[in-house]
């Protein structure tokens, strides 16, 4: 048997904040951010620090379910459609089947899509505090082998068929949901607009409008309008033990930057694809555990814990958003920052 030399890889980690979020996950406290960018650290706490004095980040997470798509064949198109339109009325069937290869696995629901005899079925399972990257994928494996035993003529192609979608770019996740869906929200009086980020708020919501929509469309982005979402995303969850790959889907994610009658911001990032949890592969490492318990992330089992660790997760990117596009508005601001902490110019 193969066997491989492991090394630890080292990336500096700093607790940065304190981030104040309130709604049905409140907190008030730093959080890891793990990054050889260091200019992210001071970003992200200005963020938190405007934040805080306007009274905090809503956070809430309104949908949560991992997904696992299954490509089989049909005989012919013919077939394929009928077969995709009886999925629906095999719900309690495939309920059963993959019910039977968890305890932690729920059922969601499941989605047809054909390409001549070619079906694909996109599965959507609640996964409690796991990410359920496995869990989904045993389970939804469960079902194709009772579909192809209920379906004659039904041949296997493969047991992930890329409609899932797991860590590519696609218009399907932000429109059918991946992981946990998560939004974050605060309104910044002008006066502390002014007072930390040095600009309007006027400023912030045509800048988010030129740049994060208007180039992104230009650029052809996919379900996305941000400015740098994986920045976020990727430190925390090198911080909190997950799987770095998926701010792929992750930072597929929008800004609404408005500026209100008397001066204040009102800005929010949606992100519907976090791909988070609080326990499985990573999570059992001492200093990710501290971490977790850190943030008020450990225990739970109904899935509590893993939201609320989304929630943070959103705050976090909202901190970060925020500040760059502040930075932007201001000539000359980002690139002085990133020399005088980087280069120490």
């Amino acid at each position: 048997m193969k066997t491989f030399d492991e090394a630890t890889a080292s990336i500096p980690l700093a607790w940065v904040g304190p981030v104040k979020t309130t709604g049905p996950f409140p907190y008030d406290g730093p959080v890891p951010l793990a990054t050889f960018e260091s200019p992210l650290w001071p970003s992200v706490a200005r963020g938190a620090a405007v934040t805080r004095h306007a009274g905090g980040i809503f956070a809430a997470v309104p949908d949560a379910r991992m997904t696992r798509s299954v490509a089989l064949a049909a005989p012919d198109a013919e077939r394929a459609a009928a077969w995709a339109a009886e999925v629906p009325s095999l719900a309690e069937e495939l309920r059963r089947a993959t019910g039977a290869t968890s305890r932690h696995a729920k059922y969601l629901d499941c989605r047809a899509e054909t390409a001549g005899r070619l079906l694909f079925l996109r599965f959507a399972f609640s996964t409690g505090e796991a990410s359920g990257h496995n869990m989904a994928t045993k389970a939804a494996a469960a079902a194709l082998q009772w579909l192809l035993a209920h379906w004659e003529g039904a041949e296997y192609v493969s047991e992930s068929g890329n409609l899932c979608c797991d860590k590519k770019t696609s218009a399907v996740n932000g429109l059918l949901g991946r992981g946990r869906r998560a939004v974050a929200e605060a309104r910044i009086p002008a006066a502390l607009v002014k007072r930390f980020l040095h600009v309007e708020a006027a400023d912030i919501e045509r800048l988010n409008w030129r740049k994060n929509y208007v180039g992104s469309v230009l650029a052809g982005s996919l379900r996305s309008a941000n400015a740098h979402f994986a920045n976020m995303l990727l430190a925390f969850y090198l911080a909190t033990g997950q799987d770095a790959a998926n701010i792929v889907e992750g930072s597929q994610g929008t800004v609404l930057a408005e500026a209100e009658a008397d001066g204040a911001l009102r800005f929010s990032v949606t992100l519907p694809n976090l791909v988070v949890g609080t326990v499985g592969n990573g999570k059992g490492l001492p200093w990710v555990k501290e971490n977790l318990a850190r943030l008020g992330c450990d225990g739970g089992g109904d899935g509590s814990a893993s939201a609320r660790l989304a929630a943070l997760a959103a705050a976090t990117v909202l901190c970060g958003e925020l500040s760059l596009l502040a930075a932007l508005a201001k000539p000359g601001e980002l690139m002085g920052a990133h020399l005088a902490l980087e280069r120490g110019k």
